[in-house]
């Protein structure tokens, strides 16, 4: 789905960049990915799927 209507950025593409890049603000998150810098509706949700990807990350480190 699309989180980012403004630069087409889906939520694929979001978590994608959290898992290779491991970007550890949302800040260094759009020098990754063009997201929240037009109109800022997808800002809320784009840190939700920053936080969920990098909790589950951390999760499955702990598993492993």
């Amino acid at each position: 789905m699309y989180v980012c209507l403004c630069n087409a950025v889906s939520d694929k593409a979001i978590r994608t960049a959290v898992r290779h890049h491991q970007p550890t603000s949302f800040k260094e998150l759009q020098r990754i990915v063009p997201v929240g810098t037009q109109c800022g509706k997808c800002v809320r949700s784009a840190r939700e799927i920053l936080e969920n990807e990098r909790e589950s990350m951390v999760i499955f480190l702990q598993s492993a």
